[in-house]
């Protein structure tokens, strides 16, 4: 746990890059709206993990995962942030599997890469050996 109050606040480098992208250009914000913002948006993340938790251990479970944060926002009243978050939940959940399916792609790129080398050095070592045992034929021919 937190072992002050200030520990549980969101850093506020992230909190003024949301700030920045969602006021137009040329909107400048005061250090005391900021740190209002931040205080605010803290609370709610806390707010909604308890809620969260809440659904979690009625489920006999100690991990939240995106059902119980779903489930937190309408009871919460929140009900107008559900839609967008399935639609960047379901975003995320594609992007992840892509880059799952290209790391495969890449391990399997790499197997075979390795097979191939392994597979060459079978095939020096094959020459190598054909070249060491003709040298000895030639002699017993010429005895």
């Amino acid at each position: 746990m937190a072992e002050r109050p200030e520990d549980l606040n969101l850093p506020n480098a992230v909190i003024t890059r949301i700030i920045k992208e969602a006021l137009p250009d040329g909107v400048n914000i005061s250090k005391e709206a900021r740190s209002a913002i931040s205080r605010a948006a803290s609370v709610f993340v806390l707010y909604a993990t308890s809620c969260a938790n809440n659904f979690a251990m009625k489920g006999k479970r100690k991990m939240l995962n995106a059902g119980d944060v779903l489930s937190a926002m309408e009871e919460m009243e929140f009900q107008r942030f559900v839609t967008p978050l399935k639609e960047s939940l379901e975003v995320y959940r594609r992007e992840q599997k892509g880059k799952k399916e290209a790391r495969k792609d890449k391990d399997k790129k790499a197997d075979s890469e390795e097979q191939d080398k392994s597979r060459e050095e079978d095939n020096d070592d094959d020459d190598e050996r054909i070249e060491e045992e003709e040298p000895n034929e030639e002699e017993e021919v010429d005895n």
